[in-house]
């Protein structure tokens, strides 16, 4: 089986991530690494958080924190609510470890012997004030572009532009919030992606065919207006440090790296504190270095990260001269809105990971983002969305179905899987429709199609109901009490297909109804064709027991509460 090297864009380090965040980039990543393990592939999904950079810095002032300190906290925070969504991450690093500061100076002292590094004297924006250059995230303004009055100096968050900090109107210290700014000489070292603009073509054009539009069409737009020579460092406290060996001056002026420099560098640097936690058994370069042939390699992220690791990222490994693993396919989102306006962790608008689980188990979340995923346009979240489907595919569709077969038969047969009675027409028309339903979910999640996926793993669940109404086995124990043992049998044989396919979706739920079955030895991680048919892997005699109910229906009180409590619509 293949090597699968998956990874999500980093979580920044500024706070618990809202809805939008988890479908743009996590969520997606951990359905089809979860697929691909239960296909028997050998699969590595790493993610870190991302932690250098002003936005750090500025919260860990906030909070009276040494920046460090901060960023260990959160870092535990942000992990504990990504294993309440039950992120199953093989490794979840931090950008600040000693093994990505080792990696980010290995890059910058290989482009620099190749030529792609420059150190160049800018004229950059210095607070009297705060007696402090201010680098890019350091400065807010209007934006030149679209008017935008609270654009960072690095890029409007509005229209989603890259800018210098000149380049804002009415620019102000995000410090002190003086307007006291003046213009002075200083250095900084300069990525020479103008350079590498044709390489980085070359590369693009072997792979955005395969990529989805949206990937393609943005790394395209990037390229077609030209790739210029980028500042990679910053006046900062925090961050991947100049190395002095090379830099001597700059390092002694406290220079660090841009965080757009060293962040995607944390995917191979996670890796190797993955690695370094079990170096006798785990080979961190062997997924990174000359692995072209031998790992695959996805990236998934919301769009407006697609820049970075189509254009720039790329630039970067090519520049190094190494043989460095770049992405194969780049999964790219676009934005979750709530009430279709946008999601906001600075202005607290939307629903946040953390306060999703206080609402309700993360199965409820994870089905329902991934079958509303971002994929071909921006989605809206709504609470009459989410309540409509909580209740009609995770409570009526699968929960019901569950429950009402395990107590019929727990009533009617006892506690065991009852034998019934030969299968017969309807038994191999479903079969066939089930094998069919499970062809089409295999097929849309290897072509990491997650809207489409769910749709047909929905559709498997449907099957079943409409078996159960078409054998009616409440009627048929009154003139056919083998037959009805039969559908019932045949039913619980759907519940454990369930529950082996469904678990890249419902992980939690799909253990709950594996669990029902006593199996002396229930290895399955996959479902063939023939095995969908046969419907056969719980056989009668095994013990069961019926689980609390697995999905609640919401009701309109549920709904008026959630809406009072978040918002019924966009600020």
């Amino acid at each position: 089986m293949a090597r699968h090297l998956i990874t999500s864009a980093l979580p920044y380090i500024n706070g618990i991530k809202h809805l939008g965040n988890m479908v743009g980039s996590m969520l997606p990543a951990d359905v089809y690494a979860r697929y691909l393990r239960q296909r028997g592939h050998d699969v590595l999904y790493i993610c870190a958080t991302d932690e250098h950079g002003t936005p750090a810095e500025l919260a860990a002032k906030e909070q009276g924190l040494p920046v460090g300190e901060f960023c260990a906290q959160a870092h535990d925070a942000q992990k504990a609510v990504y294993d309440g969504f039950a992120l199953a991450f093989d490794y979840f690093g931090r950008s600040s470890s000693p093994e990505n500061r080792e990696i980010t100076q290995h890059f910058a002292r290989k482009l620099n012997e190749n030529g792609f590094i420059e150190e160049r004297a800018i004229r950059q924006v210095y607070s009297p004030t705060d007696g402090r250059f201010l680098p890019d995230r350091y400065v807010e303004g209007t934006c030149p572009h679209c008017g935008y009055d609270k654009a960072r100096g690095d890029q409007c968050e509005n229209c989603t532009r890259v800018l210098d900090p000149t380049d804002l109107i009415n620019p102000r210290s995000a410090i002190s919030g003086s307007t006291d700014l003046e213009v002075r000489e200083t250095k900084h070292l300069f990525l020479l992606q103008s350079k590498l603009q044709h390489e980085v073509e070359e590369w693009v054009s072997r792979h955005e065919e395969d990529w989805p539009q949206l990937a393609s069409s943005i790394a395209r737009k990037w390229l077609n207006e030209g790739l210029h020579d980028r500042a990679i460092t910053r006046d900062l406290d925090w961050g991947v440090p100049v190395p002095a060996d090379t830099w001597p001056d700059l390092a002694a002026e406290g220079k660090v790296f841009y965080v757009w420099f060293d962040a995607p560098i944390e995917y191979i640097g996670a890796t190797k504190e993955w690695s370094d936690q079990d170096p006798e058994n785990r080979d961190w370069k062997s997924w990174w270095y000359e692995a072209d042939d031998t790992v695959r390699y996805t990236e998934f992220m919301a769009k407006d990260n697609v820049p970075f690791h189509t254009v720039m990222f790329p630039a970067t490994e090519l520049g190094v001269r190494e043989p460095w693993k770049k992405v194969d396919y780049v999964k790219a989102f676009n934005w979750l809105t709530y009430y279709g306006g946008k999601f906001s962790t600075s202005q607290k608008r939307g629903v946040f990971t953390d306060q999703a689980l206080a609402v309700l188990p993360a199965d409820y979340w994870r089905y329902f983002l991934i079958a509303n995923a971002p994929e071909s346009d921006d989605s809206s979240f709504t609470w009459e969305h989410f309540t409509a489907t909580v209740n009609k595919d995770l409570a009526d569709t699968l929960g019901n179905f569950v429950n009402r077969v395990l107590s019929f038969s727990k009533k009617r047969f006892g506690e065991e899987v009852p034998a019934g009675g030969t299968p017969g027409g309807a038994e191999t028309r479903l079969g066939e429709e089930i094998a069919r339903l499970l062809a089409e979910y295999e097929q849309q999640m290897e072509a990491l199609q997650f809207r489409k996926a769910a749709a047909a793993l929905r559709a498997l669940w449907s099957a079943g109901n409409s078996y159960l109404e078409e054998k009616a086995p409440w009627l048929e124990i009154k003139t056919d009490k083998d037959g009805a043992a039969l559908t019932l049998r045949t039913a619980m044989n759907l519940i454990h297909l369930y529950a082996v396919v469904s678990e890249p979706f419902i992980p939690t739920t799909s253990k709950a109804m594996r669990q029902a079955f006593s199996l002396a030895d229930d290895t399955a991680t996959w479902v063939s064709a023939d095995e969908a048919k046969a419907l056969t892997a719980v056989p009668a005699g095994t013990p069961f027991t019926v689980p609390p109910v697995l999905f609640a229906k919401l009701t309109e009180d549920d709904l008026e509460a959630y809406k009072e409590r978040f918002g019924g619509e966009a600020a």
